[in-house]
C-alpha cells in the first residue's frame, strides 16, 4: 500500500493523475467547438455577407439590401472604386474581410502567446489562467450573437479577441501535459485529448447542423439560425470548461526569475538562443521551415474551406457543414492510414505523398463547379484522408532530427509555429481576394505552399540530419 503524500504535497498517485488526465481531456472536448462551429464552418460564410450589407448601405443607399448582397459581386465590377467597407481607414473588399481579420488574429497569436507561455511557468497559477483566457473566449464568441446587419466591425473584433484568448488558453492547457502523465503515459494521454476534442466539435457541429435544416420550422430566419449556432459554441466552451477547472491542479512554480516582467524577457532571450543555436543543425532548421512552409498551406485551406464554398461554389451552409462534420471522422481513420503507410513505405515518402495529394486538391478546385455539392463532397475527403496524418507524421519526423534533452526546447518552435500558421497562407489570400475578388484564384494560390515544401522536404537527407542531431536513425524513415 503506498504511503500517503506529506502535507501540503500533491498526491502524484495513479489515481490521482487519472482523476486529472479526465479533467484535462475536457478542455479539447470544450474548446474545439470554437473552431469546429465558428472557424470552419460558420463565421466566415455569415460575416463576409455582412460586410457586404455595409458596402451597400454606404455604395448603394437606393437599392434593397438583399438584393444588393446577392448582386453585390457584379456591382462592385460595374462600379470600379464602390463596393468596399472601411477598416481603420483603408479600404477592404467585404470578400477578404475575413482573410483580413484572421491575418490580424494569427499576427496577434505570434506576438502575444511566448508571453503567456512564460507567465503561466513564473507564476504557477495556469488552472487560473487557463479559466480566465477560456471565459474571455466563450463570452467573446456569445457575443458573436449579436453580429447582424452591417455590424461587420463588431464581428471582427469579437473574433480578433475570441481567437487570440482560445490560443493563449490552449498553450496553457497543453503546459499540463507533463504535469498530469508521465513519459510512458504521455502519448496515450495526449491522443485521448486530441481524439475526444474531434468528437466534442463534431457533436455540437451535428447538433447546429440540425437547428440549421429545420431554422424554418422553428420559425427561425436563416441569420438567426446561424447566430445561435455561433453562440452555443461559445456556451458549449464556457460550460465544460467547468470539469478541467475542478479536475486540475497547480504545481509551485519554479524560482528561475525573480520577476513575472523578466520571466517574459527571459522566455524571448531562450527562444533567440535556440533559434541561433539552429546553426549547428542546418537540416534540422531546413526541416522545420519545410514543415512552416507546407503547413500554412494546410491551415490556410481548412480555415478558408466554408468560405471558399459560399463564395465561390454558391454551396449552402447545409452542404458546408455536413462536408466538415464528414473531414472531422474521417480524417481521424485518415491518420491512422497515413501512419501504416508510413510503417510501410517510410515516414519521409508518406509525407511527401500526402504534399502531391494537397497539391492536387487546390487544383481541383479550380474546377469545381457551381452548385456542385458532390464534387466538393470529394474534395472535402481528399483533405479528410491526408488532413491529420501530414501533420502527426511531420511531428514525428521533426522529433527524430532535434538533440535528445532539449525536446521541450525545440518543441516550443513548433508549438508557436502551430499557433502562428497560415499567417503568410492568410495573408496570400487576403492579397488575391484584394486583387482578383476570386476564392478560386485565392485557394489555388496556395499550390505554392506545398510545392515548395515538398522541394524543401525532399532535399533533406533525413539519415544525416538524425545522426547530426545525437539520435539513432530508425530502420525505416
Amino acid at each position: 500500500m503506498p504511503a500517503p503524500a506529506p502535507p501540503g504535497a500533491l498526491d502524484d498517485s495513479p489515481a490521482a493523475r487519472r482523476r486529472e488526465q479526465r479533467g484535462w481531456y475536457f478542455y479539447d472536448w470544450a474548446n474545439s467547438a470554437f473552431y469546429t462551429t465558428v472557424i470552419s464552418v460558420f463565421l466566415g460564410p455569415y460575416l463576409i455577407p455582412v460586410a457586404k450589407t455595409a458596402a451597400c448601405a454606404q455604395d448603394f443607399p437606393g437599392m434593397a439590401a438583399d438584393r444588393c448582397v446577392a448582386g453585390f459581386d457584379q456591382l462592385a465590377i460595374d462600379n470600379p472604386g464602390l463596393g468596399y467597407v472601411d477598416v481603420l481607414g483603408a479600404d477592404i473588399r467585404p470578400a477578404a474581410y475575413f482573410g483580413l481579420i484572421m491575418t490580424v488574429a494569427v499576427l496577434l497569436q505570434i506576438v502575444f502567446l511566448p508571453i503567456v507561455g512564460a507567465l503561466a511557468d513564473h507564476i504557477g497559477r495556469k488552472r487560473e489562467m487557463l479559466g480566465g483566457f477560456a471565459y474571455i473566449g466563450a463570452l467573446a464568441t456569445m457575443g458573436l450573437y449579436f453580429v447582424e446587419g452591417d455590424r461587420y466591425m463588431l464581428g471582427g473584433v469579437l473574433f480578433v479577441v475570441a481567437n487570440l484568448a482560445y490560443g493563449s488558453s490552449v498553450v496553457v492547457y497543453d503546459s499540463f501535459l507533463p504535469q498530469i502523465s508521465t513519459a510512458a503515459e504521455r502519448d496515450t494521454v495526449s491522443s485521448r485529448g486530441w481524439a475526444i476534442g474531434y468528437l466534442g466539435g463534431g457533436l455540437l457541429l451535428a447538433l447546429n447542423l440540425v437547428l440549421y435544416l429545420q431554422h424554418e420550422s422553428l420559425g427561425l430566419a436563416e441569420g438567426m439560425a446561424v447566430r445561435i449556432s455561433m453562440m452555443s459554441a461559445g456556451l458549449w466552451w464556457a460550460v465544460f470548461t467547468i470539469v478541467p477547472l475542478l479536475r486540475l491542479r497547480n504545481r509551485p512554480a519554479p524560482a528561475h526569475e525573480s520577476t513575472a516582467l523578466r520571466s517574459v524577457g527571459g522566455s524571448f532571450r531562450q527562444l533567440g538562443r535556440t533559434l541561433a543555436e539552429l546553426r549547428r543543425y542546418p537540416l534540422t532548421l531546413l526541416f522545420l521551415v519545410a514543415y512552416l512552409v507546407y503547413n500554412d498551406g494546410v491551415q490556410t485551406v481548412i480555415g478558408n474551406s466554408a468560405a471558399f464554398a459560399s463564395e465561390a461554389l454558391k454551396l449552402d451552409k447545409t452542404v458546408q457543414i455536413s462536408a466538415i462534420l464528414m473531414v472531422q471522422f474521417v480524417a481521424f481513420f485518415g491518420a491512422l492510414l497515413l501512419g501504416r503507410l508510413a510503417v510501410a513505405f517510410g515516414t519521409k515518402r508518406t509525407v511527401l505523398a500526402s504534399l502531391v495529394v494537397w497539391t492536387a486538391i487546390v487544383v481541383m478546385a479550380m474546377f469545381v463547379g457551381e452548385r456542385q455539392a458532390l464534387q466538393f463532397y470529394l474534395m472535402a475527403f481528399a483533405i479528410a484522408i491526408v488532413l491529420g496524418g501530414t501533420q502527426a507524421l511531420s511531428r514525428s519526423l521533426f522529433s527524430q532530427v532535434i538533440p535528445k534533452g532539449r525536446e521541450a526546447e525545440y518543441f516550443s518552435l513548433l508549438q508557436i509555429s502551430d499557433k502562428g500558421s497560415a499567417f503568410i497562407g492568410s495573408l496570400t489570400v487576403t492579397v488575391a481576394l484584394q486583387l482578383t475578388n476570386s476564392y478560386r484564384i485565392a485557394i489555388v494560390s496556395m499550390i505554392v505552399f506545398f510545392v515548395v515544401g515538398f522541394v524543401l522536404l525532399a532535399l533533406i537527407n533525413l539519415p544525416k540530419a538524425i545522426r547530426a542531431a545525437g539520435n539513432e536513425v530508425p530502420e525505416r524513415i
